[in-house]
C-alpha cells in the first residue's frame, strides 16, 4: 500500500505477540499494557496477528483488555472475532486449512526424529512426540504420524532442537515443499501453513470490512512478520528482528526490552 492514508479515522493496528507484544518469557510490560489499552480506547482496532493458536492467543488478548474485536491466528489461517458474550469467548469467523499429509512426510523422511504437531482449534495438539513444556498450549494428544497427516488442519508444527534456523531453512530449500506455506522462527522451529496463507492474506480482508481504507499499521519481529510489515502502510520491525525483518519495515522501533511497540502505538494520530 503506497498512497498516504487520506482523512481521519481509526486505524487497523496489527501485533505480532511473541518478542513484540510479550517479551520471551511471556512477560507483558506495563508500558505496552497501557499503550495497548491507550490505542483500543482511543477507537483504533487493536488486532493481535499471531502464530500462536486460539488456545494460546485468547489469554493474551483478556491480558489486554481486548474482549471485543478481531485477531489474526496460527499464522494467518484462522481469524476469529472476540465477543464477551459468546459461550467461549469467540467464534472463527475464517478458516484455511490445508493437507498436512505430504509435507509431514517429507519432512519426517528427512527430520526422523523431529517433533511434529498439528492443532486442534480450540482445543490444542496432537503430535508425534511430547514437545518441551509451555511451547504448545492447551491440550496435548500423542498419535502417529500417520494419524497426524490423516485430517486437513490449519497448521503443521516442525521443531527440530538439534538444527539450527539456518539449517532448517537450506533443508527447506533443498527437498522443495511444495503447495504449502512455511515460515522458520528462531529457532529450529517451522510453522507449515496452506499455500499462500500469512499474517497479510488474513488481514487484507479484515481491512475491508472493517472499512479503514489504507490506515493499516503493523508491528512485528519474526520471519513470519514479514509479508505483514510489507503489506501495512506503516510496517514498524522490532529493533531485536533480524536484518531482512528490519528490511521488509519502513521503519524501526526500540526492542522488546525497550517497550519498542508502546512507542509506535503512541505516535498513531487520534482516530476522531
Amino acid at each position: 500500500m503506497n498512497a498516504r492514508p487520506t482523512g481521519r479515522g481509526p486505524w487497523l493496528v496489527a501485533l505480532d505477540v511473541d518478542g513484540t507484544v510479550l517479551d520471551y518469557r511471556e512477560q507483558l510490560s506495563p508500558a505496552v499494557a497501557d499503550a495497548v489499552a491507550a490505542t483500543r480506547d482511543a477507537g483504533h482496532h487493536v488486532v493481535l496477528a499471531t502464530g500462536r493458536s486460539v488456545t494460546a492467543t485468547l489469554p493474551v488478548a483478556r491480558a489486554l483488555g481486548l474482549t471485543e474485536g478481531w485477531a489474526v491466528c496460527s499464522n494467518g489461517s484462522l481469524t476469529i472475532r472476540l465477543d464477551p458474550g459468546l459461550p467461549e469467548g469467540y467464534e472463527v469467523v475464517e478458516m484455511v486449512t490445508f493437507d498436512p499429509g505430504p509435507a509431514l512426510r517429507l519432512l519426517h523422511r528427512h527430520l526422523p526424529d523431529a517433533l511434529f504437531a498439528v492443532e486442534e482449534i480450540g482445543v490444542g495438539f496432537r503430535m508425534n512426540k511430547p514437545f518441551p513444556p509451555g511451547e504448545l498450549h492447551g491440550e496435548h494428544t500423542i498419535v502417529g504420524v500417520e494419524e497426524l497427516a490423516a485430517e486437513h488442519v490449519t497448521r503443521l508444527v516442525v521443531r527440530s532442537p538439534e538444527h539450527t534456523p539456518e539449517e532448517f531453512h537450506a533443508l527447506a530449500s533443498q527437498i522443495g515443499l511444495a503447495d504449502v506455506t512455511y515460515a522458520i522462527g528462531w529457532t529450529a522451529w517451522m510453522d507449515v501453513a496452506p499455500a499462500g496463507v500469512t499474517k497479510a492474506s488474513a488481514l487484507e480482508p479484515l481491512r475491508e470490512r472493517l472499512g479503514v481504507g489504507r490506515r493499516t499499521l503493523a508491528v512485528g519481529d519474526g520471519n513470519n512478520d514479514v509479508d505483514m510489515l510489507s503489506w501495512a502502510f506503516r510496517g514498524v520491525a522490532m529493533g531485536h528482528a533480524p536484518a531482512g525483518v528490519r528490511a521488509a519495515a519502513d521503519e524501526v522501533t526500540g526492542t522488546i526490552e525497550q517497550d519498542g511497540v508502546a512507542a509506535v502505538l503512541a505516535s498513531l494520530p487520534s482516530a476522531g
